[in-house]
């Protein structure tokens, strides 16, 4: 059945409001019309006649008659008012046989081809656009090739068999798939997107590999590439890496930087934009994101130069209106910027950034830094205070309230408050799943694992399906070296429940390790610190290959942890008691 709504995602199908453009046309400027003057009368009466038969809701007549006039005048308006006609009445069948009939009137007439090949994806026949495509790219002029080729992806954004999709591209792009240079590597990033797009991974590494060969300098080849990088072995990173040496550009850098920065590979990130800073220093962003890895690499300064940098080039002159809604760029790099001051007990300019922030949508979130601030100076009840007096106009506040003051105390390590403030809210929100488990892991932080324990029990029964509970309990009965067949039983439920959860294969790992199964032990703790490079997941691997005698590998995947967070709780006792140690 044809997907009616989604003809105009490709383009404006026009409708003509009026039937006197037309009559006019066929009338005036049809082929031989003052040589056959009865004929276009004949055409005149037959169009009103149709549109009539259109505004009386017999679309039928309209339809056919529209058609075979489009057919006597040779006219391409009649041909895709025909089209429009079964458009609205949606009648696939004949608006794609008026769509063909124009198409065969007129070869050339790339708007004709649009609309066949639109239709028949309608319609879900995927199979036969092979030839229509094969159209769309060799209609148009060999200078606007490439562009054409790099459209095609939007033909099928809602075509249910994706797969079929990308089977049919693949054959009505041969000539272009074979060509060399532009041609060859757009026609094989379109193939691998469509590939992508239908989860074929390792065919559209392969695409991307055959668009690099054609042009190794391929912007949009190496996008796709960027797209392909994980943790999983299907990856083409040396090809995003050989375009960035042969022609850089900002796109191409951000989205490979953003990628590096998902994988938490935070050092080769800022590589990215630095790089990026020096080729095209107004590009913004960059700014930005370098300074979040600056901060979080507690380079202060040099963060807050880059934030400056930003908002240097972002802030609006003095002179113009300010905007009721400040973009979220710059509320991000003034917030930051409070924090930086906060940090350098700079409470006067931290106060002073937040004050330049213009966003009623953020109002919670600068009050809660504000409250922070306070906290940083000593005024914890302050700053509780100022959070609990703020106003709720949505019915999720008061939950983003408790939040707010859970978090200062978290960060300011009061767990004894943060325990009795949760013990509150529990009593106030009893089926908040979240609160429960954040309640849980603050009595792990106090050394109650007898009321931890019986928390993510009342969480399990709760929501059976919450694996945070299972690995919580599985994790700690291994942390604490007791009831390890229970702990590995409880860790294997959670993966259950979240296949290819790295943080669990880490906990099932520990589970191993602490039952003397060191080789199982590193196989687990290995894979998920591929698939999420992670402060805590280094220590314990890193453990493991000390024990094993491998001393030196474990040095540089806790080398590796400390690039990702030098502050990790788990890695810097793990150090201490192994490697610092007197």
């Amino acid at each position: 059945m044809i997907s009616w709504f989604s003809l105009d995602y490709y383009g404006e199908m026009r409708v003509f409001k009026s039937i006197l453009p037309l009559l006019l046309f066929c009338t005036l400027a049809s082929p031989g019309a003052q040589a056959n003057s009865a004929l276009s009368g004949q055409l005149f009466y037959q169009l009103l006649l149709a549109e009539i038969s259109a505004n009386n809701q017999d679309a039928a007549t309209a339809y056919a008659l529209t058609l075979d006039a489009a057919r006597k005048a040779s006219s391409e308006q009649l041909y895709e008012r025909a089209v429009n006609i079964a458009l609205h009445a949606r009648s696939g069948d004949s608006a794609l046989e008026a769509a063909q009939a124009w198409s065969r009137a007129f070869p050339a007439s790339q708007n004709a081809n649009r609309y066949v090949l639109q239709i028949l994806i309608g319609l879900n026949r995927i199979a036969d656009v092979v030839e229509p495509l094969k159209r769309s790219v060799s209609l148009v002029p060999y200078k606007d090739k490439v562009a054409a080729i790099k459209l095609l992806p939007r033909y099928f954004v809602r075509a249910n068999e994706k797969a079929l999709a990308a089977r049919v591209v693949y054959a009505a792009l041969a000539s272009e798939l074979a060509a060399p240079g532009a041609i060859g590597s757009a026609a094989w990033a379109v193939l691998g997107t469509l590939r992508l797009n239908a989860e074929d991974k390792a065919g559209a590494r392969e695409a991307v590999l055959q668009g690099a060969r054609k042009d190794p300098a391929a912007t949009d080849v190496a996008l796709l590439a960027v797209q392909l990088i994980s943790p999983d072995g299907v990856s083409a990173e040396a090809v995003v890496v050989d375009a960035l040496e042969l022609a850089p550009t900002p796109e191409l850098r951000m989205a490979y930087a953003r990628k590096l920065l998902d994988l938490k590979r935070y050092a080769e990130a800022y590589v990215q934009m630095v790089a990026l800073n020096a080729e095209k220093p107004d590009y913004a962003d960059a700014w930005l994101i370098r300074a979040s890895i600056e901060l979080q690499d507690n380079k202060l300064n040099a963060a807050a130069t880059s934030l400056n940098n930003y908002v240097a080039l972002e802030a609006l002159p003095a002179d113009s209106a300010a905007p009721a809604e400040m973009s979220p760029g710059l509320v991000q790099a003034y917030l930051l910027l409070a924090q930086i001051a906060g940090q350098n007990q700079q409470f006067d300019d931290a106060d002073d950034y937040l004050q330049r922030i213009k966003s009623p949508t953020e109002f919670l979130q600068i009050q809660t830094r504000r409250a922070m601030l306070l906290a940083q100076q000593g005024r914890l009840d302050e700053a509780r205070k100022l959070i609990r007096n703020l106003p709720e106009s949505q019915p999720t506040d008061a939950r983003t309230k408790i939040s707010a003051e859970l978090q200062i105390l978290r960060d300011l390590k009061e767990h004894q408050a943060a325990y009795d403030f949760l013990k509150e809210a529990t009593q106030r929100y009893p089926q908040d799943i979240d609160l429960l488990y954040d309640l849980a892991i603050m009595c792990d932080k106090l050394r109650n694992t007898v009321e931890m324990e019986h928390i993510l029990r009342h969480i399990m029964t709760l929501q059976p399906t919450y694996h945070h509970a299972y690995n919580a309990l599985g994790y700690s009965l291994a942390e604490r070296n007791i009831r390890l067949p229970e702990a590995r039983a409880l860790i294997v439920k959670a993966l259950e429940l979240a296949p290819k959860d790295a943080f669990i294969t880490d906990s099932l790992g520990w589970v191993e390790f602490r039952s003397g199964n060191l080789d199982e032990a590193l196989r687990l703790l290995e894979e998920a610190f591929q698939a999420m490079p992670d402060a805590e997941i280094a220590a314990h691997l890193g453990e493991v290959l000390w024990t094993r005698g491998d001393r030196v590998q474990a040095n540089a995947i806790w080398d590796k942890g400390l690039e990702i967070n030098r502050d990790n709780a788990s890695l810097k006792e793990t150090l201490q008691r192994l490697r610092d140690r007197p």
